[in-house]
Parts: C-alpha cells; structure tokens; sequence
C-alpha cells in the first residue's frame, strides 16, 4: 500500500510530497507518475506544459458513482493541440443512472463492451505525467480519479490542478458590487463552463462530451489569463 497522507501536508510542498510518492508508491505507474516530477511553483504558466482534463460520470459523488469517459487535451498559453487528445468510454462499476445518461448522453449500450478503467488507468497517468492540469471544477476530476486508483491500485493519486471555476468565482464572485447584489436577492453570475466561457466572447460548444469539455477548458484558461494575469504568472497563483 502507499502512504497513508492523500495530500501534501500544510508544511510540505508539492515538489516534496512528489518525491515521497515517487519512493513509497508501490504501484510502477505511479512510481512513474510522481518521478516524473512537477514544475516549480515560481514557473511562469506562460512556459508550463498543460493538460486539460475532463471526466464525466454517473454523478457528482465520487464515493457513490464512476467515471464514464475521459477526455484530455495537451496545450500551452500559445496553442491547443486537440489532435493529440485522448477520449476513453470506460465501464463503470456501477450502474448507470437515467439522469446520467440524459447528462452525458453515454448509454447502456455504449459501455457494455467498453473496458474497465483499470485497462486504460496506465495509458491515462502517463499522459498526465510532467502537465500541471487543468479542470472546470476540482471537485470532480481530482476525487473520482484519486478513488478510482485507490479502488483499482490500493494507493493515492493526488497532484496539483489549475482550476478554471475557481479562477472565474474570483473575479466574478469576489467582488464588492456582488456582495451588495446578494444583499438584494440578486442571483450570482453562474460559473459553468458554458457560462463562464460566454463572458470572454467564447464560441459555443455541445456541452457534456469529455475531450470538448476539455477543449473548451482549455480556451478558457487562456482566455482567463489574458484578461486577469499575464504569461508570467507564477503556477503558484493558479493551482490549488
């Protein structure tokens, strides 16, 4: 088994935390994974390799429900390389929900001969390996991969992500003029991919399909760094 700690402590770094896994994980992919090291927190995103990452699954709790499909997009601040992304349809391991499938419209008969995730799991780290990640929304890439491992591997997967949801309730929810519209009744502006792609003049996309989720997360963090921050942001302001 590995460590026992799912993530860095509030006095070790992540640098630190990797190299512990790097020597404790029995598991070679994740051996192979955490070896491959992480960048410098003081790096500028502008020279960081990404990877925008997109699950989606039979619901939001990663104890209760599984991943149906991956999809992951390579890109920096300077380009998207969507054709050298990556989409899996995996079989959960438990069933699907009706409510699930009119989400992410993956049905019965798409995944009855689609493979456990434990088939593509090595395929999927290593792709991940030496990219900082990007998501919309941390809450469910990092907690259903990181128990999907543990239930397939018996050890943890935990690494630092950018996440584009937080980075838009910062400014758009951060404000003084929105505490004043709560204090009113007035809803706040909605922080969905769609939605928060919408207020940088950003292209529709069909939503609910992992690699263009990813793909549009993709285009957003751009987009969010050159209204908010600049190509010499350190990763240390972005990641969580």
């Amino acid at each position: 088994m590995g460590l026992k700690n799912t993530s860095p402590s509030s006095t070790q770094s992540w640098a630190d935390y990797y190299t512990t896994q790097a020597k404790h994980c029995q598991d070679p992919t994740l051996q192979r994974f955490y070896a491959t090291g992480l960048v410098s927190p003081d790096t500028p995103i502008g020279e960081v390799p990404l990877m925008a990452l997109d699950f989606e699954t039979t619901g939001m709790n990663a104890a209760k429900h599984d991943i149906v499909s991956i999809g992951m997009v390579p890109f920096t601040l300077q380009r998207i390389r969507p054709a050298q992304g990556h989409y899996w349809v995996v079989k959960p391991r438990r069933s699907l929900r009706e409510e699930s499938i009119v989400h992410h419209r993956i049905t019965h008969s798409e995944i009855e001969h689609a493979p456990d995730l434990e088939t593509v799991l090595d395929e999927v780290l290593d792709r991940l390996a030496g990219h900082l990640v990007v998501v919309h929304y941390r809450n469910i890439e990092r907690n259903f991969l990181d128990g999907a491992i543990f239930a397939r591997r018996g050890e943890h997967c935990l690494f630092p992500v950018i996440d584009t949801m937080v980075i838009e309730a910062r400014f758009e929810r951060g404000q003084r003029f929105q505490t004043l519209k709560r204090l009113f009744g007035i809803a706040p502006p909605s922080i969905r991919l769609a939605a928060s792609r919408e207020r940088y003049g950003l292209p529709p996309y069909s939503t609910h399909h992992a690699k263009v989720d990813a793909l549009a997360t993709a285009e957003l963090l751009q987009a969010q760094i050159a209204r908010h921050y600049s190509p010499q942001t350190p990763v240390s302001e972005l990641w969580a």
